[in-house]
């Protein structure tokens, strides 16, 4: 991937989310059309006391408030790791076009694993998602970071 593409830049805030003691996890929603990122974040559930302060939650949340409306529905997400079952919800309800995602969460995802959101059929939308987009870089990323707390 190139160094400027939407995951190369979700795998940044990754990274600036470590290097803050937070879980390596970074996301971009960008513009379907034009791929003008609209918000960028790493997680900031350490930094801010809140349970919901996920990178996919804190990038949804800042483009929504700009956009002025709860529903992007031309808009995709690039996350480094498979969203949990919060995340996947916040996804559906905020009727996001497509899920990039990095590494796969056989433990605490939503999407592919778990609860499996977007398969349920009390989920108003599903995303298509895509997984495994640089999977390797972002799995490497995250299991450092636990090495390192261990």
């Amino acid at each position: 991937m190139n160094e400027d593409s939407p995951m190369t830049v979700a795998l940044q805030e990754a990274e600036m989310a470590a290097a803050r003691g937070e879980v390596p996890v970074g996301a971009v929603l960008v513009d379907g059309d034009s791929g003008e990122i609209l918000a960028r974040a790493g997680n900031r559930t350490e930094a801010d006391n809140d349970p919901t302060a996920h990178a996919e939650m804190l990038v949804i949340r800042q483009a929504a408030s700009m956009a002025g409306a709860p529903r992007m529905t031309n808009a995709d997400l690039y996350v480094t790791l498979e969203p949990c079952a919060m995340c996947a919800a916040a996804i559906s309800f905020a009727r996001i076009r497509r899920l990039y995602f990095g590494a796969y969460d056989p433990k605490g995802g939503g999407v592919e694993h778990g609860a499996r959101f977007f398969q349920q059929p009390t989920c108003h939308h599903a995303p298509e998602a895509i997984g495994g987009i640089e999977e390797s870089r972002a799995a490497t990323l995250l299991k450092t970071f636990f090495e390192d707390r261990r």
